[in-house]
C-alpha cells in the first residue's frame, strides 16, 4: 500500500482511495452532524450552489462558511458546537467550506472517496483496509505553511500509523492539533467564530465508528456513514 500527500491545490492529481482531509472543521462537524441523525451530506464548492439547491427543496439544511464566517442564510456555521445535541434525524445537509469541501470537488480521478477527521480517523482506516488498495491519496485541505494544515497532517498520519499496525500517541496528535496554526486560533478573541469548545470536539480521537464514504447520488457529490 502506497501513501501519498497532497495539497489541496493538488487535489486533481489524487489517485486510488483519496482521503480528503479537514479537521478544523468541516469534516469533523460533518461526523457530528451524521451522530446527530442526519441522512447525508453533499458536498458544494459555492455559496450559490448551496442556496440554489435549497431553492429547489427547501427541506435541506446548509452548513458552512466563508472565509471562516458563518454564512447569512445558512442554517449552521462549520462548527460542531452547533450541530451537537441538535435533532437533524432523516436531514440532508448541503455543506460548503473553504477548505474541506473544496478538495472534495476538485478530485476528478478518485476511484473511491472518504471524507476524514480524527474523530473517525480508525473508522477510515478500517474502510480502507478493507478495500485492500495499491494507493492511498491523502487530501491535506489546510495545508499552508507556517504550521497551518498541521491538524490534517496529523490525521493523515495517524491513518497511515492505524494502515501499517504503527503505534500512535493520542495526546502527541492532540498536542499537534492544538499547536497548529488554526489550533492556536480557536478562544483568540480575533477569531470569534472559532468557539473554543470546537477544538475539544474536533480532537476526540475515534470519537465514531462510522467512516464518511462518498456515493455518487444522481451525479450529487454526496457522502453517507458508513
Amino acid at each position: 500500500m502506497n501513501f501519498h500527500y497532497l495539497p489541496l491545490e493538488q487535489s486533481q492529481e489524487a489517485r486510488g482511495i483519496v482521503v480528503v482531509i479537514d479537521v478544523l472543521r468541516a469534516f469533523s462537524t460533518a461526523a457530528y452532524a451524521f451522530d446527530a441523525g442526519a441522512e447525508s451530506i453533499a458536498v458544494v464548492g459555492t455559496i450559490e450552489e448551496a442556496f440554489e439547491m435549497k431553492r429547489e427543496d427547501p427541506e435541506l439544511v446548509l452548513i458552512g462558511e466563508k472565509g471562516g464566517w458563518p454564512v447569512d442564510g445558512f442554517d449552521y456555521g462549520n462548527a460542531p458546537s452547533e450541530v451537537v445535541g441538535e435533532d437533524l434525524s432523516g436531514r440532508r445537509i448541503v455543506m460548503r467550506t473553504s477548505a474541506g469541501t473544496q478538495g472534495v470537488v476538485r478530485c476528478q480521478h478518485a476511484g473511491t472517496i472518504l471524507a476524514a477527521s480524527l474523530v473517525c480517523a480508525r473508522a477510515t482506516a478500517d474502510f480502507i483496509r478493507s478495500r485492500e488498495p495499491a494507493q492511498v491519496s491523502f487530501i491535506i485541505t489546510g495545508a499552508d505553511g507556517d504550521g497551518f494544515g498541521d491538524e490534517d497532517l496529523t490525521c493523515a498520519d495517524y491513518i497511515t500509523d492505524l494502515l501499517i499496525d504503527r503505534a500512535s500517541d493520542k495526546e502527541a496528535l492532540k498536542h499537534r492539533v492544538l499547536n497548529s496554526g488554526w489550533g492556536r486560533r480557536f478562544g483568540d478573541p480575533d477569531y470569534p467564530f472559532l468557539d473554543i469548545s470546537d477544538i475539544d470536539y474536533c480532537t476526540r480521537i475515534d470519537e465514531f465508528n462510522f467512516c464518511m464514504l462518498y456515493d455518487a447520488e444522481n451525479g450529487g457529490r454526496v457522502f453517507k456513514p458508513r
